[in-house]
């Protein structure tokens, strides 16, 4: 049976580590999936439970060279820990950095040194004191040796190997040079001491290690604002929640609350849980998890989610889903399992870091060998050998596509946009046409009054007399008519003798005259002649529209037009999507003449229009269309979308959708509405830009740097000492993970 499980890992520093990881693991029986998002330190695997068990991946993962445990869901992934940590070590490694470049490079531009640390003079003294300033900085990073030669015991060699064995050879080559300096100075030969003093390399193992160590605490830092959505959500929710227990309000702690308690919510509090409301009226700040920044009335009977602000009036409200089952709980679940996946874009990097360590081992030693050959000179061959180690930045490719898809997906959750997966967010930036399912999407999915049509008297005494009418109705379209007078706040008369006829309308009596609202068929039963009003009715029903005739003591009074009226920012989203090039189809289920003229009085300029779709057939439309080759967004949000939805290249459901249309989706709009879908699209193509900047800045950078390194630009004066290769590769990364983070920027 296959299970899917979450471990962490630590040890991993650079993308060539996730690979070996993600080699040990998969080299199990019946693992099916392992992916590593170096980010975050998680090892996702998919694997048949009654073959591999979980302590069996722990001890592959421990074989490897690396630590893993069972993935704790309750902590939040955070840098912090280890960008704290780094700081004491960055401040030691540069003080006594500084105080080493002052020693053994100060005689050379006429810095004042004491007698004794002249090397031409005491040559064993001046190599003693740079070997004891150098112990301090390998002993607070001997991080970078533990695990670089660890990893190269277990034959997965990563950056901290290529760092540890470029600053071992510099140091190693120190010592040998204090030994021959010492063995001089014993037989009285100062001069030749002296002259042993120019192989000494200290500096340039200590500035290996303090400058990869500089490049590793700005990569966390930078690290660390990847998680700010997470942690953001994360203390959205407040601690305590008002609950209602045996007729006493009782404070508790939010997890305590039960799904039925009954919770008070007064002004300037947040929401513990999700629920109804159950009395009062409020206004709420909802802003946190949907982005919506006008605050939305609430009344008995409406939904309320869990961290919105109670603005105004008090309310009482049932618990309807509390601890992991609130909307907001599963956003956060959402948008950390989002982080973990990977980007098709991505799998070009993993399969180069599986080669990379290697290929530059490799390259160094040809280099060391080639410089040998050319120069005869130990010297020449270490140094180039020693650059070529320290340049090279498996770092930069292992972090160019999660910290951009972190950030990016943050971004998104933070403007109510929840994409599921890295996958999902990359699709989203090829897509070429968007198809919008028409009810509840474009539409509001509800009916309301959209045409009053008086032929006696004015529009606003045939609403009253209409919604007195249908007042006691529970048909869908006499809430229309009474939520339209509500509206006005239009008196209503009263209403005697009232009857329901199914299918017809509904009879009453007012004023002691006999008044009937419904359909043309209720008119002609009833002896109503609607010759007045058939142009009207003729009208209303080729766009669409339901028509309510209203009569009273057998004369028509008027028709009111009912229809599903398009969502206030559907024009708007629909002009942005078009903007950014994209071609946007309408799918519905109304007649071509009525869907056309829906949309040409509403202004939506829709390139095409699918239409008399029955709701089985909304998958094979889409399917259709990306059968000629087009790259489809579906965006729907009932029970009958699912199917469209999961059959689209990204499926995108709309806040106030069915849960089954959410969970067929790859993405959800929490804002119930189409502004949003724009700005997604537009996070994504960024994101997608920036990783490919990322990628290639990565690969330029070794391509050309290597072989600089190398030597191969010295014929023409150019070379590259250890220092300076350890402080371009710190760049690399730093410009790996800042170009991401311009992301946060993105409007």
């Amino acid at each position: 049976m296959t299970q899917k499980q979450k471990f962490t890992v630590k040890g991993m520093s650079c993308s060539a580590c996730s690979a070996a990881v993600e080699r040990a693991v998969k080299a199990l029986d019946s693992v099916e999936k392992a992916d590593v998002n170096l980010m975050a330190g998680i090892l996702v695997c998919e694997y048949d439970g009654e073959k591999t068990s979980d302590e069996a991946i722990i001890e592959a993962v421990t074989k490897a060279g690396y630590s893993a445990t069972l993935f704790d869901k309750n902590a939040i992934p955070t840098h912090k820990d280890t960008y704290t940590a780094m700081k004491p070590r960055l401040v030691i490694s540069l003080v006594f950095m500084l105080v080493l470049m002052y020693v053994s490079m100060g005689h050379m531009i006429s810095l004042p040194l004491p007698a004794f640390l002249q090397p031409s003079s005491h040559p064993l003294t001046f190599a003693l004191v740079q070997l004891g300033l150098s112990l301090p900085v390998l002993y607070v990073n001997r991080k970078f040796f533990i695990v670089g030669f660890r990893a190269l015991w277990h034959r997965s060699p990563n950056m901290d190997s290529l760092v540890a064995l470029g600053s071992s050879a510099a140091m190693i080559d120190g010592i040998v040079s204090v030994v021959l300096i010492a063995l001089a100075v014993a037989d009285g030969n100062t001069a030749l001491g002296a002259s042993y003093t120019h192989h000494l390399y200290f500096e340039s193992a200590v500035m290996i290690l303090s400058l990869v160590t500089v490049g590793k605490l700005l990569e966390e830092r930078s690290k660390k604002k990847t998680d700010r959505a997470i942690r953001s959500l994360s203390s959205l929710s407040p601690k305590t929640a008002t609950v209602i227990r045996d007729g006493k309000e009782v404070i508790l702690r939010a997890e305590e609350v039960a799904v039925g308690d009954m919770l008070i919510i007064r002004p300037g509090e947040k929401l513990p849980v999700d629920g109804i409301v159950t009395e009062g009226v409020s206004e709420l700040d909802t802003s946190a998890l949907t982005g919506e920044s006008m605050p939305t009335a609430v009344q008995t009977g409406d939904t309320v989610l869990t961290a919105s602000i109670n603005l105004t009036g008090s309310f009482k409200m049932q618990a309807t889903a509390v601890g992991s089952d609130t909307t907001l709980s599963k956003i956060i679940e959402a948008v950390e399992n989002a982080g973990l996946t990977k980007a098709p874009i991505a799998r070009l990097a993993d399969k180069v870091s599986g080669i990379f360590v290697p290929f530059v081992l490799a390259c160094a030693l040809i280099t060391a060998v080639v410089w040998l050959i050319i120069d005869g000179t130990a010297d020449s061959a270490l140094t180039h050998a020693i650059s070529v180690l320290v340049i090279s930045c498996p770092c930069a490719l292992g972090l160019a596509t999660p910290v951009a898809v972190t950030v990016a997906l943050g971004k998104c959750a933070s403007h109510g946009i929840l994409i599921k997966s890295a996958a999902s967010l990359e699709a989203l930036a090829h897509v070429d046409t968007i198809v919008l399912d028409k009810t509840g999407t474009i539409t509001e999915g509800k009916p309301t009054v959209t045409d009053l049509l008086p032929l006696t008297g004015d529009a606003d005494t045939l609403l009253a007399l209409a919604a007195a009418m249908e007042e006691k109705s529970e048909h869908s379209l006499a809430k229309a008519i009474t939520d339209a007078a509500k509206q006005k706040e239009l008196p209503l008369p009263t209403l005697e003798n009232f009857s329901a006829i199914p299918g017809r309308g509904v009879i009453g009596t007012i004023d002691s005259k006999t008044c009937l609202c419904g359909n043309v068929a209720l008119m002609h039963e009833h002896g109503i002649d609607t010759e007045k009003g058939s142009d009207s009715f003729k009208a209303l029903s080729e766009k669409g529209k339901t028509v309510v005739f209203l009569a009273k003591d057998q004369t028509l009074l008027g028709i009111i037009g009912i229809a599903d009226s398009i969502k206030s920012t559907s024009q708007d989203a629909i002009r942005a999507l078009k903007g950014q090039g994209l071609s946007v189809c309408m799918l519905t289920g109304d007649n071509k003449r009525a869907a056309n003229a829906m949309a040409e009085e509403n202004s939506l300029a829709l390139d095409e229009i699918i239409a008399e779709v029955l709701p089985t057939e909304k998958a094979a439309a889409v399917e259709t269309l990306t059968k000629k080759g087009k790259k489809v967004v579906m965006v729907g949000d009932g029970i009958n979308d699912a199917p469209a939805l999961a059959a689209a290249t990204v499926g995108i459901a709309v806040g106030g959708g069915t849960d089954i249309a959410m969970e067929s989706a790859d993405a959800v709009l929490l804002k119930n509405d189409l502004s949003d879908l724009p700005v997604a699209i537009r996070l994504s193509r960024q994101t997608l830009r920036r990783i490919k900047q990322n990628l290639f800045w990565a690969f330029f950078y070794n391509v050309i740097g290597i072989p600089i390194a190398a030597g191969a630009l010295t014929a023409v004066g150019i070379t590259l000492s250890p220092m300076i290769a350890a402080a371009a590769m710190s760049l690399s990364s730093l410009f790996v993970v800042t170009n991401s983070l311009r992301l946060y920027r993105v409007k």
